[in-house]
């Protein structure tokens, strides 16, 4: 069984920043890509950004240039720092990856539960 656990969300005014963080767990052979998506009311949930294993990165073109998207590999977890965040930024982010376990070696799609973003204007 894998787990990603996500922290980091919370309130904060427009123009400031937050932290993600998304922790994967569990019976792990090999992570692939690792990213975050949103969800906002009455919304899609939309892919914000990821990274490969050999960290590369993509990024929606709303967050360019303001977000960046890390990962610690030893650590099995992936990081979104979010600076200059707006308003429209607000929602659910969750975390996502690909990871192959030990007893099945083939990537899967797994999620993380969500953590709630609000920016205030």
């Amino acid at each position: 069984q894998v787990q990603l656990v996500e922290s980091g969300g919370g309130l904060v005014q427009a123009g400031g920043s937050l932290r993600l963080s998304c922790a994967a767990s569990g019976s792990i052979f090999s992570i692939n890509a690792m990213g975050w998506y949103r969800q906002a009311p009455g919304k899609q949930r939309e892919l914000v950004a990821d990274i490969t294993s050999g960290s590369n990165t993509n990024y929606a073109d709303s967050v360019k240039g303001r977000f960046t998207v890390s990962r610690d590999n030893a650590k099995m977890t992936v990081y979104l720092q979010m600076n200059s965040l707006k308003p429209e930024d607000t929602a659910v982010y969750y975390c996502n990856a690909m990871v192959a376990t030990m007893t099945n070696r083939r990537y899967d799609n797994y999620w993380g539960q969500g953590t709630q973003v609000t920016v205030s204007s």
